[in-house]
This record gives C-alpha cells, structure tokens and sequence, in this order.
C-alpha cells in the first residue's frame, strides 16, 4: 500500500491519475485515505511513492495519503500512479512556504549589503584594511547562498518536485558562508587590522575551530537534507548535537552567548528530543534563525568596519620608530649636559638695569652657543612643531632636493 506525508494548507487538492497496463481484463478495486496527525514526522518511516486521487483537506496540518489496489490475477496488472497535491497551483508544502518568503527577503537583504558596501569600497578603494577584503567574501557568498535556496525552492513550488543534487550543493554553499562568517566574527572580536596588524597563533586555532565547525555542518546539512525535516532518526540527531556544541564554543569565544545558547537549547529540546512535535508551522525557524541572525551580525560589522578615509588613521601602525627615536634622543641629551660645568659670571657693572639685562642675555646665548651642539636642537626642535609645520618643512626640503 504506497503512502504519500506531507504538511498541507487548508482546501488543498488532492488528485490521483492511474494508467493501467494489462494484457487481459482485469478488475482493480481502488482504496484511499487520508489521515491528518497532530504530530510532525509521524509518518516518516512509510514509503513515499507517486500517487493520485481527489480530495480536499480540511484544515492546515500534516497528513498521510494512502492507497490500496486489490486486483485480480494481481500478477497480470501494471500500474503507473501519479499524485497530485497542490493549492492554486502551488505545489510546496506548508513548512516549506516560509521558507521561500524567507529566502526571497533574504536574497533582497543580500543585494543590499552588496551594492552598499560596492559603492563604500568604490569610494575609498585607497584606504582599505584587510578585514574589508573578508567582509566582502562573506557578502558574495552569502548572495549565491540566498539565490540558490530560493531557485530551489521555487523550482519545489513551481513544478512540485526536487532536484537533490542542487539541494545538496545549496546546503554546501551554505556551509561554506556559514563557516567564512563564523570565522569573520572571530577575527573581528580578536581586533584583527585595528589593534593587532597579524592574528599569530589565534589565526591557526580560528582554522581549526572553522575545519571542524564545516565537517560538522556538511555531515548535518547532508543527512537533514535527504530527509524530511520532522526527521527523528537517530543519525539526525547524532549530526546536530557535536553540530550544537561547536556552535556553543565559538559562541563562547566571541562572547555572544545568551541568544544563541538559549535558542540551541530550544531547538534541541522541542525539535529534537519531543516524540510528538506539535508546532510544525514552526520548523522553518531552525534554520532561519541563523541565517537571520547572522545577518543583523554582518550589518553590524559592516557599519562599524565601513570604508572610509580614516580607515589608515585607525588602522594598526606600529610605533617601534618613535620610540627608537626616543630612546636614541635621552643619550644624546645626556652626553651634551654630561662635560657641562657650572660657572659663576661676574658682569661688569652698567649704569641702568636695562644693561644688566641685556648683558645676562647676551652670557646666556654664549653659553648655548659653546655648551649646546646644534645637532642636538636640530633634532629637539622639530618634536615641538605641529604635524602641519611638520609636513611643510619636508616638502620645502624635497624641493630644495
């Protein structure tokens, strides 16, 4: 007896065709039925066939179609079934319809951040860091992410049947941005191009935490994507949990635990350890929560890390010549002051205390003059000059070059 599961909208038409091939007359009794369950993925162990027959469902929910043929000789009858089951000729099921809306916003979203973040990198292409260059990978990506979920789920609703292999290469896109944009939050919360100019050994705990969090999201889209998603089965979940612990450390690491954490233990609890899931109009949610959520992440990266003419300004620059400077400054000071010796001056009496001035200023000049080398204030003076008067005097001696 084939049998056909699937989560259906309310008035949604169920129609069956059956062409029978025999080489004498046979009689066939036809046999259906229609079971609506309150539990998701009750039916998932049963066989899924084409089939084909009229009926209306009743009511939104997740139902089984079953047929029987009772035939006589049975051995002589060939049957082709064909099923149809579709709502103003829309053929995707009921929890699969937002996510098409989802993707479709998404893909929007997508285009936006790309040509706002063209236009940024266009406008500032002189002054740009390195974790840009990142920023614009996960954009790219995330773009041909959105476009092939949602062709793939428009092809589901258009036509009413599934291309696995471009299911299963839009699940490794995704697990290939998932992954660039896990390890773009880490490098951006370790202060990479803005307080450390290289990531040292991080980088390569960031590798490995990125090869093991992709191993661990190919297994799990692979096998969640050739069965159905109130799935059960025990390789599902084996593949979730070591998928959710990874999540959880990289969570940890970035510091941005609460939401994600507590979403996990959600997902887990309801979608996964339940025997009866009642809420399937809410399964679309395990996996656009991520996507979303990632995606209020990455805006707010890419306003924070924009393109801008201050870029270079705020960007890591290592100050070991100023202080090589610095340090080469103090011993030349004091070699100057160390043959220095104090001397009692005795001027010659002038009538007024404007000559005592002058003459004071006079000794004073002296005594710079033979005391002081001129390297010394050649090299003290510039350090009290403006980064204006700085710059100026470099370009008049260019010139004079």
């Amino acid at each position: 007896m084939p049998a056909f599961s699937k989560t259906m909208f309310k008035d949604t038409q169920i129609s069956v065709s059956i062409l029978c091939e025999a080489k004498e007359d046979v009689d066939v009794a036809v046999t259906w039925m229609l079971r609506r369950s309150p539990c998701a993925g009750e039916f998932t162990d049963m066989t899924r066939l084409d089939q084909h027959n009229v009926v209306k469902v009743w009511e939104d929910g997740y139902y089984l179609f079953m047929m029987r043929f009772d035939a006589q000789p049975l051995s002589k009858l060939k049957l082709q079934v064909t099923v149809r089951m579709s709502l103003d000729n829309s053929y995707i099921s009921a929890g699969d319809w937002p996510l098409l809306i989802f993707y479709g916003v998404m893909g929007l979203v997508y285009v936006f951040y790309g040509i706002f973040w063209l236009v940024m990198l266009a406008c500032n292409w002189r002054d740009l860091l390195r974790v840009q260059f990142w920023i614009s990978a996960v954009i790219l990506l995330g773009m041909l992410e959105k476009a092939v979920f949602f062709a793939e789920y428009e092809n589901v609703n258009k036509t009413g049947q599934s291309v696995h292999g471009a299911v299963i290469f839009a699940e490794l896109v995704s697990c290939v941005k998932r992954t660039l944009a896990r390890m773009l939050v880490i490098i951006v919360s370790l202060g990479y191009g803005i307080v450390k100019p290289r990531l040292g050994q991080a980088f390569h705990k960031v590798l490995i935490v990125g090869g093991i969090f992709f191993i661990l999201a190919s297994i799990e889209a692979c096998l969640r994507a050739s069965a159905d998603k109130a799935d059960q089965s025990k390789p599902q979940m084996i593949s979730s949990i070591p998928l959710a612990v990874t999540e959880a450390i990289i969570c940890w690491w970035i510091s941005f635990v609460p939401t994600s954490i507590a979403y996990m233990v959600w997902f887990l609890t309801q979608h996964r350890f339940t025997p009866c899931i009642t809420d399937w109009k809410e399964l679309w949610m395990d996996e656009a929560f991520w996507h979303f959520l990632f995606s209020v992440i990455l805006f707010i990266i890419m306003i924070l890390w924009r393109p801008t003419i201050n870029n270079q300004r705020y960007a890591f620059s290592p100050l070991l010549d100023a202080a090589e400077d610095d340090i080469d400054d103090d011993p030349a000071l004091s070699e100057a002051y160390d043959g220095m010796k104090m001397r009692s001056t005795k001027p010659q009496q002038r009538n007024g205390s404007s000559a005592r001035d002058e003459q004071k200023a006079e000794d004073d000049l002296k005594w710079v003059e033979e005391n002081i080398p001129s390297s010394i204030v050649d090299k003290v003076l510039p350090a009290l000059d403006s980064d204006e008067e700085i710059m100026n005097t470099k370009f008049e001696t260019s010139k004079m070059e």
